[in-house]
C-alpha cells in the first residue's frame, strides 16, 4: 500500500477562523494531541506575525518529538529568519514558504511579473535551504494559475532545493476532476517532479474540499494538508479526520495507508472544538454527535440485527466514548486518577488534586457524571497554571422578575487582589451581568458574539459559554463552564479579558515592550 503523510495546520490556518484566539498553553495542548493522533507534520504557526506567535512555535518545537514541526513564512528573508529562530530547537525542523502564482495574485497583490515571481521564489528557497534540512514551497492560488507557468516555477523551485511542493486550491474553486487532473499534469510535465513530494491543500468554499483532496491522492499526491474539524478562514479547510476515515474505510479502493492513530480522532476533535469555541455541527461526518445515531425505526431494527447494515464505520474506530455513567459521588481519588490517565491526561499531583475537588463539587450537584463532564474539568485544569485568572469571579447575583428590568451584582477579585462589587441592569439577565462586569474591568469592552451550549445531556448538564469581544480594541474569545448558565457566562467574559492581560504579560517577559 502507498503511504501518504498527514500535515495538520489547525494551529496556523485553523486559527485564522473568525473569532478564534488560542493562547500558547492551548496551542501546546492541541499540538501534543496532534502528536498522539500521529500527524506526520504539525504547522505550529506564523512566527513572523508577532513575538507571541514566535514564542508559541518555539515552545511547540521544543516539546514535540514524534511529529515534524514546521511554520509558515512568506518568501521574505525576515520571515524565514523568524521561522528559524522559532524552529531551530525542533527535533526535525522544516519550513513552509509560499508565493502566489496566479495571474490575478501576481498582478494585483504582488504587483510583479511572472519572471520576478520565479526569481523571488528561487532566491528564497535557496536561502531557506541554507538553514532548514526540509523546505516546503507553496504556489499560492495554484489551481487558478496558468498551468504552463505553474509547471515552470515548480521545476525551478525543485532545482532550488524544495523537498515538498504544495499545490493549494486557495479559494476552494476547484472541482475534483479538475484538481486531480492538475496533479496528473504536473507529474507528466515537470521533468524533476520525482525528486519531491506533492502536497494537496484544499479549502471548502464550495463544499468540495474532501472530494478534491481524495482526487489529488488518486493522482499522485504524497501529502495532504488540512485541519481538525475542518476549521479555517471563510468556509474552512479540508477536515483531515474525514479524509483519514475515508481512506481507511475504502482502502479497497484507494490502497493508501498513513501513520494516524484513528482512535484518537474523537479526542482531537473535542479538544479543538472546546479550545477554539467552534461547535461541531451535529450531522458532521465522522465526529458529529449524530454520526452514529439512528432515528428511523427501519435503521434501528437493521443495526440491532447487524450493525453493518447501516454503519460503515464504528464509533470505536475513532475513539468515540460512551456517555454512560463513568464516575459518581462515591468514587475515590484513585479511580479518578485512573480515569484521567485513561482519557490521556498527564497532570501533576497539584493539578490532579484540584481537578478531583472540582469533580467532587460537580458530583454533589449532578446525578450523572459523563465523560464529557470529566473532559471539561480535566482540560480546564490542564490549562489553569498558564492561564491563572487576573480577574477572578467571586460571586454573581441576579434579580429577575418577568415584568421588571433584571439587575445583576458581581463581586470580582482584581489584579491588585482587591474585591470589587458592581450592580447594574440590562435588557436581560446576561446583559445585566456583562454591564456589571464592564464597570469592574479596567478597559473598554464591546461584546461581539455570545453563545451557550450544554455539555452532555439532561437538565443538570454543565453549561459552556463562549464569548467574542473586544477589550481595548483587541478582539478576543473567552470560554468557561459551570452548572449555572449565568455563572458560566460571567466567567467566560472575564476569561476573554484575562487573555488580553496575559498576552501583555508574556510580551513583557520576552522583552518586546
Amino acid at each position: 500500500m502507498r503511504k501518504i503523510d498527514f500535515y495538520d495546520t489547525t494551529l496556523r490556518d485553523g486559527e485564522q477562523s473568525p473569532g478564534v484566539n488560542l493562547n500558547t498553553a492551548e496551542k501546546l495542548e492541541i499540538a501534543k494531541q496532534l502528536e498522539r493522533l500521529g500527524m506526520d507534520v504539525i504547522e505550529a504557526g506564523f512566527p513572523a506575525a508577532s513575538p507571541g506567535d514566535l514564542d508559541a512555535v518555539r515552545k511547540i518545537a521544543s516539546t514535540i518529538k514524534n511529529s515534524s514541526v514546521t511554520a509558515l513564512a512568506r518568501c521574505v528573508k525576515s520571515d524565514i529568519d523568524a521561522a528559524w529562530e522559532a524552529l531551530k530547537v525542533a527535533e526535525c525542523p522544516r519550513i513552509h514558504i509560499f508565493l502566489a502564482t496566479s495571474d490575478i495574485h501576481m498582478k494585483y497583490k504582488l504587483k510583479q511579473t511572472p519572471e520576478q515571481v520565479v526569481n523571488t521564489a528561487v532566491e528564497m528557497i535557496k536561502y531557506a535551504k541554507s538553514l532548514f534540512p526540509v523546505v516546503q514551497w507553496s504556489a499560492e492560488d495554484a489551481f487558478r494559475s496558468d498551468r504552463a507557468f505553474l509547471a515552470h516555477i515548480v521545476e525551478q523551485a525543485i532545482n532550488a532545493g524544495a523537498s515538498i511542493i504544495n499545490i493549494p486550491d486557495t479559494v476552494g474553486y476547484a472541482t475534483p476532476k479538475e484538481y486531480g487532473e492538475l496533479f496528473k499534469y504536473l507529474k507528466e510535465n515537470v521533468p524533476n517532479i520525482n525528486q519531491v513530494k506533492l502536497s494537496a491543500h484544499c479549502h471548502d468554499d464550495l463544499g468540495m474540499a474532501v472530494a478534491n483532496t481524495l482526487a489529488a491522492i488518486e493522482n499522485g499526491a504524497d501529502q495532504v494538508e488540512g485541519t481538525i474539524n475542518g476549521i479555517g478562514e471563510r468556509a474552512g479547510n479540508v477536515a483531515l479526520e474525514e479524509v483519514a476515515v475515508a481512506l481507511y474505510t475504502r482502502k479497497d479502493f484507494y490502497n493508501i495507508q498513513s501513520n494516524l492513530t484513528l482512535n484518537e480522532i474523537k479526542r482531537s476533535s473535542q479538544l479543538v472544538s472546546q479550545l477554539t469555541g467552534m461547535v461541531i455541527q451535529p450531522n458532521k461526518a465522522v465526529v458529529g454527535k449524530n454520526a452514529f445515531a439512528h432515528e428511523s425505526g427501519i435503521h434501528q431494527d437493521g443495526v440491532l440485527k447487524e450493525p453493518t447494515t447501516y454503519e460503515i464505520i464504528t464509533p470505536e474506530l475513532i475513539g468515540e466514548a460512551s456517555n454512560n455513567l463513568v464516575l459518581g459521588k462515591h468514587s475515590g481519588r484513585h479511580a479518578f486518577q485512573d480515569r484521567a490517565k485513561l482519557m490521556g491526561f498527564d497532570l501533576d499531583q497539584e493539578a490532579l488534586n484540584n481537578a478531583f475537588k472540582e469533580f467532587k463539587k460537580l458530583a454533589d450537584r449532578k446525578k450523572e457524571i459523563t465523560t464529557e463532564d470529566l473532559w471539561t474539568i480535566l482540560t480546564n485544569q490542564q490549562l489553569k497554571d498558564s492561564e491563572a485568572a487576573i480577574y477572578e469571579l467571586e460571586s454573581v447575583e441576579v434579580q429577575y422578575v418577568s415584568a421588571n428590568t433584571p439587575s445583576a451584582t458581581v463581586k470580582v477579585k482584581t489584579p491588585e487582589n482587591e474585591v470589587v462589587e458592581a450592580t447594574t441592569t440590562g435588557a436581560g439577565s446576561v446583559e445585566a451581568i456583562f454591564n456589571a462586569l464592564e464597570k469592574v474591568v479596567d478597559g473598554t469592552v464591546h461584546v461581539l458574539d455570545y453563545r451557550v451550549s450544554s455539555i452532555g445531556k439532561g437538565r443538570d448538564a454543565l453549561a459552556e459559554a463562549v464569548i467574542n469581544l473586544t477589550f481595548n480594541n483587541e478582539e478576543l474569545t473567552g470560554r468557561d463552564a459551570a452548572q449555572d448558565v449565568l455563572e458560566a457566562s460571567a466567567k467566560a467574559y472575564l476569561n476573554a479579558v484575562n487573555r488580553s492581560l496575559l498576552q501583555i504579560h508574556i510580551k513583557q517577559m520576552i522583552g518586546t515592550i
